[in-house]
């Protein structure tokens, strides 16, 4: 093992992402993990920027840059200053992305959607990533992924060959330890147990455009379906989505309102077309709230027989399960149960020792 390991903290300090949530509930932890195991052969560090606020950990010392290079861009502290500063370490990023010439590093890809999905995203952002993960994935010693669905796809792709990249799902017990803020039901006229979560998210991998088919057709018509997130309906109506009457939109939200919302929901509807894990599933069973998702990517891996699923590309299907999921009481309370049983096999104390068993096998 390495004399000290150190995470890539550049994540800190950003708008809180799906991939940064990732990094970090593993970093906390690995944290617990490091308190549990006696006789740790190595140190951890986790190197941050100047001026964010990170949580504070017991065994993880946290490391700010020089003040000298506060002014350089990110890209810049994470393909220079950082591996530089860090040369004699182990250096793990959790995010996607690291530095190109460390070689003593591993980095958690969480998914190949450039490659897959370039629709959902900009021709500069594909070439970019598309350049690092070339590297990476020859140069760095592990690849972490989420799913064995995100393995075969980073070995179809090139990213890296299948002997170096290691599956280390995600968890989703941090929802357990939020307490739910359910003033939003109020503000927004929901009704408990009879309403339908989504994200608003306009990518077209996350499809949710099947889900505002659905809900104007006569069958949904007095349901209602709540996208949460950054989306609003102009964002929608203005890539030509027609967005029925009995859709409404929260914006961005607080974990404590999502968490609000999903306990009293009547069902999370979660339609993309891939995903390198899918966490929202696994949170809503953790909460007791039935999922309906497609059967694609990653989806039938982590929700295995707890979720309903739906064909993706047919409203006239959404419609159906939604239906089964909100009216059926004997299916909605096995999906409950079934839900909570999933979710209980996902946990980031189980992440954390299958990252740390990964890297202490490297030689």
């Amino acid at each position: 093992m390495y004399k000290t390991i150190a995470f890539n903290g550049k994540f800190f300090g950003a708008a809180l992402t799906g991939v940064h949530r990732v990094a970090e509930q593993i970093i906390a932890a690995t944290d617990a993990l490091i308190t549990q195991q006696s006789g740790n052969e190595s140190d951890y560090a986790i190197v941050i920027r100047n001026n964010v606020k990170v949580p504070s950990y017991h065994n993880i010392t946290c490391v700010e840059e020089n003040p000298l290079v506060r002014r350089i861009p990110k890209m810049a502290w994470e393909q220079l200053y950082f591996p530089l500063a860090r040369r004699k370490d182990f250096i793990l990023n959790l995010c996607n992305l690291g530095p190109l010439f460390h070689r003593n590093s591993a980095t958690m890809i969480h998914d190949a959607q450039v490659y897959s999905t370039p629709e959902s995203y900009s021709l500069s952002f594909r070439l970019r990533y598309k350049f690092i993960f070339f590297f990476i994935g020859r140069r760095h010693r592990i690849i972490f992924t989420v799913s064995e669905f995100s393995k075969k796809e980073l070995v179809r792709y090139g990213v890296a060959s299948a002997d170096k990249i290691v599956v280390v799902h995600n968890g989703c017990d941090h929802v357990l330890q939020v307490r739910p803020d359910e003033t939003l039901l109020a503000s927004l006229n929901l009704r408990p147990a009879r309403y339908v979560l989504a994200l608003a998210n306009t990518q077209k991998h996350k499809n949710i455009a099947v889900l505002l088919q659905a809900f104007a057709r006569p069958e949904l018509k007095d349901e209602v379906l709540v996208l949460f997130g950054g989306a609003t309906q102009a964002d929608f109506e203005n890539l030509g989505h027609v967005v029925p009457p009995n859709v409404r939109f929260t914006g961005r939200i607080t974990d404590s309102q999502l968490v609000g919302l999903m306990v009293n929901a009547g069902a999370l509807a979660f339609p993309s077309l891939t995903e390198g894990f899918g966490l929202p599933p696994l949170e809503a069973m953790a909460l007791g709230c039935p999922v309906v998702a497609a059967p694609l990517g990653a989806l039938p891996e982590v929700c295995g027989d707890a979720a309903l699923y739906a064909d993706p590309f047919s409203p006239q299907a959404w419609s159906a399960r939604i239906h089964t999921a909100l009216d059926d009481e004997a299916a909605r309370r096995t999906l409950i149960g079934n839900g909570r049983r999933q979710a209980s096999l996902f946990t980031w104390e189980r992440a954390a020792r299958n990252l740390s068993e990964a890297m202490n096998a490297l030689t």
